[in-house]
């Protein structure tokens, strides 16, 4: 059911690649509110993923780019503000990586270079994001911006590595640009801090399955899937929320404000086997 929340308003989605991706749910449901948007990933993610049929099914274009360079980013707000025929009302961050999950480093054993390209990529992509579009000009008086981010940011979490560090400086210039935006231009900017979600991006995450089973068990309200969060970010940037900027807003059935509940509790209880070493020992990392 659409509620016309987005009526006449243009936006660019950042990091749909298939079905599982939390940005390409927002994509679907911003086009069904009424929003007219164009689609951005990396010109490899563009070749090897689905995001092609997701562009013939709403019928909106996608932009190549990297966007960890000012210059293809320039070329993305430039681009879909002819495409769209105007300044750009939302924006949404939805990018992050790391090789050092990839590659299975733990956090004690990182490298380094890779751990620069893991806070280009997560998180001062989104500085550059806001720094074009500012500069340009491009976002409308009173529009929004979105960046998904996870309470690693602010909490521990088993085998979630330096993509923590990265999260924690994307709350931080949601916080800082949010000021500057917003009293320059009213352009609001916000995170939000999601459920773990079994995306492309989160499956690589050491123990990925655990982990939503212990939050959807600690969660009063369980977790919030890719739809919900699509739901959350749709309110965002619409007109309803013009006064909500600079926050970290977690959507995660109530998580982040639990200490321990009795299914985790009884969780907590199973064996930790798989997790040692030949010596039987707990590998932390």
């Amino acid at each position: 059911m659409s509620y016309n929340l987005l009526k006449g308003k243009r936006g660019i989605i950042f990091g749909a690649l298939n079905e599982q991706s939390i940005a390409w749910k927002v994509a679907e449901l911003a086009v069904e509110e009424g929003a007219t948007i164009t689609l951005s990933n990396t010109p490899v993610a563009v070749r090897m993923g689905e995001i092609s049929a997701l562009s013939d099914k709403l019928n909106c274009e996608v932009i190549p780019a990297d966007a960890t360079s000012v210059e293809d980013l320039e070329v993305v707000f430039q681009r879909s503000m002819e495409i769209l025929g105007g300044k750009i009302d939302f924006v949404l961050h939805s990018i992050g990586m790391s090789p050092n999950v990839r590659k299975k480093n733990t956090y004690d054993n990182l490298d380094y270079n890779m751990l620069g390209k893991t806070l280009d990529i997560s998180a001062i992509s989104f500085h550059k994001m806001l720094q074009v579009a500012k500069k340009m000009n491009a976002i409308a008086d009173y529009g929004s911006v979105v960046a998904l981010s996870y309470i690693a940011a602010q909490r521990t979490f088993f085998g979630y590595n330096d993509m923590a560090d990265a999260k924690s400086l994307l709350e931080s210039i949601c916080r800082s640009f949010g000021y500057i935006y917003g009293r320059e231009h009213n352009v609001r900017i916000n995170t939000i801090s999601q459920s773990p979600t079994l995306t492309t991006a989160g499956s690589g995450v050491k123990g990925m399955d655990k982990l939503m089973d212990f939050s959807n068990r600690m969660s009063p309200l369980g977790n919030a899937d890719a739809d919900e969060c699509a739901n959350y970010c749709i309110t965002m940037f619409s007109d309803l929320t013009r006064k909500v900027t600079m926050q970290t807003l977690f959507h995660d059935g109530g998580f982040s404000s639990m200490g321990m509940s009795l299914r985790a509790m009884v969780q907590y209880e199973k064996s930790f086997e798989e997790y040692c070493d030949e010596n039987g020992n707990i590998i932390y990392g």
